[in-house]
């Protein structure tokens, strides 16, 4: 425990000191890690499937090393910096021009998709679309502005395995029952 609180502190120290370069090098960490794990969820789902073979061949190799390098670069050149100044801004609208603490999450409902669209995106895009805004929520309302980035970053480790899980998914019954109450009718065709 005491080793976590010294990491802590370094952490912070070096949050103080160069917020930008720790937040790129921290985005670029979490999203190998999230590309690691996600790369891991594929391949022991993909055992359970009729595609085996190329799991076991697949599996020989290891981690897909570039994809994950391209990960951890996005991570550093993109989510780190953008992710800084993003939350910065947000917070200095919210609590500057707005004068308000975010309290509430808004939804935006989803138009009717395509049929080829129905029974992959249109569930995830619900469970996405739900799981997002309170994700957010906290974010804003608990979690001091210097480490919101780090949050949300951790929290995409935990939603790459989740999209992992979810493409194996195929025709669920959960899959139509979701689309259906969305889309309307039984067999969620409208």
């Amino acid at each position: 425990m005491a080793a976590m609180q010294r990491a802590w502190g370094w952490y912070q120290l070096q949050l103080a000191k160069k917020p930008i370069r720790t937040q790129m090098i921290t985005s670029s960490i979490l999203w190998a890690i999230g590309d690691c794990a996600a790369q891991s969820l594929d391949l022991a789902l993909e055992a359970r499937s009729s595609a085996a073979e190329t799991c076991t061949e697949q599996r020989q190799k290891g981690p897909d090393w570039r994809r994950v390098a391209l990960c951890s670069s996005f991570g550093f050149a993109f989510v780190g910096p953008v992710g800084h100044l993003w939350y910065e801004g947000l917070d200095h609208v919210v609590k500057h021009r707005l004068r308000l603490q975010p309290k509430s999450a808004k939804f935006i409902a989803a138009k009717k998709l395509k049929e080829d669209l129905k029974r992959d995106f249109l569930p995830a895009f619900i469970l996405e679309g739900s799981m997002w805004p309170i994700v957010q929520v906290v974010n804003f309302r608990f979690i001091p502005v210097e480490h919101q980035l780090l949050y949300v970053n951790a929290f995409c480790i935990l939603d790459s395995a989740f999209l992992s899980w979810f493409k194996h998914q195929d025709d669920a019954p959960w899959k139509a029952w979701l689309s259906s109450l969305i889309i309307g009718g039984k067999d969620g065709k409208g």
